[in-house]
């Protein structure tokens, strides 16, 4: 693919705005951050070893008569017995923030809102749900929906133009 010598020269100049261009690579990284926040910050491990057999928590649902529980429904990770169940014949590695967007944390040390910590790196709001997870999920669907409504925009925008 070559470009034409006009987008060339504007590629050259915005290589040339050092702002630009490291505005361009931090948002790159973030929104690429930001399309895995699933596997970042979740409520659910990313995998559970059982009884030397792997489990995938954050792609299938697993009852938790799984683990060994009672209960047919899906398993609450976070529920204390059920750790203890799966720790007995495995373990559970977790996302690097165990919260998802809309998890009540119900174990804070203090009141909501809750300053920043060790488990809670930007705090949590006055529901205590951790602000870092919610700010992660936010930001991929700002962005998807603005580019989607550019996508569709510039569809529309052409269709008529050309008609």
């Amino acid at each position: 693919m070559t470009l034409s010598p006009l987008n060339k020269r504007r590629l050259e100049n915005f290589k040339s705005n050092k702002r630009g261009l490291y505005s361009f690579w931090i948002f790159t990284l973030l929104f690429f951050i930001s399309i895995f926040a699933n596997f970042i910050a979740n409520e659910k491990p990313l995998l559970i070893i059982y009884n030397n057999q792997f489990y995938f928590p954050v792609i299938n649902e697993y009852s938790e008569t799984t683990f060994g529980g009672d209960f047919e429904t899906e398993a609450d990770y976070r529920d204390p017995f059920v750790k203890k169940l799966i720790n007995k014949n495995g373990r559970l590695i977790w996302p690097i923030i165990p919260y998802s967007y809309d998890t009540i944390i119900r174990d804070l040390n203090v009141p909501a809102p809750a300053p920043p910590s060790m488990k809670n790196w930007l705090g949590t709001d006055d529901q205590a749900r951790d602000v870092l997870a919610r700010l992660i999920y936010g930001f991929r669907i700002s962005i998807l929906f603005g580019f989607t409504l550019t996508f569709f925009s510039m569809v529309f925008g052409v269709s008529a133009g050309a008609i």
